[in-house]
């Protein structure tokens, strides 16, 4: 892979371009990262690919090595793993609530203590989340709770 940087203080606006043979997994994650700045992410439905708001994102979900992101009316799929999702977008409200699920923050409605001290989260669109007693401690400090 070759990295060209052309700086010049008369352009206006910044370009990336990549230029490659074949539109390869490594390059679509190169792309998603890059996305990721102005806060979109690219998800697939049904052979589809969508660019997709991260805001709208209510939490996304690691199924059978699956990557599921769930907004308030669709689910998509990722190609990113569950840890690389987490990596980019805990700067944007997104926090680990168990093993194998991210929330945002912003989408959380009510929470609800459960058994063996775990939280029962309810999003926007009345979605329950369980999340697990390693992270309810610190859920409930960023949430203002405790």
């Amino acid at each position: 892979m070759k990295i060209s940087i052309d700086i010049d203080s008369a352009r206006q606006d910044t370009e990336i371009l990549i230029s490659c043979h074949s539109l390869t997994p490594e390059i679509e994650k190169i792309i998603a990262t890059l996305r990721m700045i102005n806060q979109q992410m690219m998800v697939e439905k049904e052979q589809e690919t969508y660019l997709l708001d991260v805001t709208k994102i209510m939490y996304i979900e690691a199924v059978d090595r699956k990557t599921f992101v769930y907004t308030k009316e669709d689910c998509f799929e990722s190609k990113l793993k569950l840890y690389e999702m987490e990596e980019r977008l805990e700067e944007s409200g997104f926090f680990r609530v168990s093993k194998s699920c991210l929330v945002h923050l912003r989408h959380i409605r009510s929470l609800k203590n459960d058994m063996d001290r775990k939280l029962r989260l309810t999003l926007e669109n009345g979605e329950k989340i369980i999340v697990s007693r390693q992270y309810a401690d610190e859920i409930k400090r960023r949430l203002g709770v405790k």
